[in-house]
């Protein structure tokens, strides 16, 4: 993996990561502000759901972070276990608290949602249960990593539990097809969708706006780790002298 290990030292990361956060940051907010003003006043209610539709906006791009921040954090656990990659640990570990925050607004967004339309805040449905289990296993590996990184663990636990945490993610995204369930259907795919284009057209700009914002994060959270393992090994080698 020479490739990836070229962008594994920390001093070459930072060099890319420091202009990149503040452009990825900045971009997001101007497209989730875009996004917004889109989605408030320039698409027409449903014709079933009236004006509570516009939550699509902010729900669908919080699930798609919650189940693509878990993906981040299995891809970082396998280039620890497989490549030992340097900055692996700190990826998933930057990676988890914005992946709950957002599995946490999609659970909020979609009980919201889902009062006027099912008539209660919550329901035991496949959808909402499974999310719901991912948030826990999020707040589980944020307890569990930061108890390694504590002992002066190598990660190999936390990958290993980031790993295994993978298998909700099918199970969310089916959960729909697999169970008779009262939240609807596959509603967008790839080539086609069963909401209208009229009310759709913003949503891709809020979930690219939500992406650069939350790989901003990301990558603030990272600079933010290696600079206090720096001054924590500055401290000890101090402490020796």
């Amino acid at each position: 993996m020479p490739t990836l290990h070229a962008f594994a030292n920390p001093a070459r990361f930072l060099t890319i990561a420091r202009p990149l956060t503040p452009m990825l940051v900045w971009a997001g907010i101007a497209l989730i502000a875009i996004g917004c003003w889109a989605g408030l006043t320039q698409t027409p209610p449903d014709y079933l759901q009236g004006e509570t539709v516009r939550i699509l906006y902010i729900h669908v791009p919080a699930a798609w972070l919650g189940m693509g921040g878990w993906s981040g954090i299995a891809l970082s656990s396998i280039a620890l276990l497989i490549w030992r990659h340097p900055l692996a640990t700190i990826a998933a570990r930057a990676i988890a608290v914005p992946g709950a925050v957002f599995a946490g607004i999609c659970l909020v967004t979609g009980s919201i949602w889902g009062r006027p339309t099912w008539g209660t805040w919550w329901q035991w449905d496949g959808r909402l249960t499974s999310m719901l289990l991912l948030f826990f296993v999020y707040v589980a590996y944020i307890a569990l990593a930061r108890a390694d990184n504590d002992r002066g663990g190598d990660g190999r636990v936390p990958a290993l539990f980031g790993l295994a945490g993978t298998i909700l993610l099918p199970i969310i995204r089916y959960s729909v097809v697999w169970w008779n369930t009262l939240h609807q259907g596959p509603s967008i795919g790839l080539t086609k969708s069963t909401i209208a284009g009229s009310i759709l057209w913003p949503l891709p700009i809020m979930l690219a706006g939500f992406s650069f914002l939350f790989a901003g994060i990301v990558l603030m959270r990272m600079r933010t780790m290696l600079a206090t393992a720096k001054a924590e090994a500055r401290l000890r080698r101090m402490a020796r002298i």
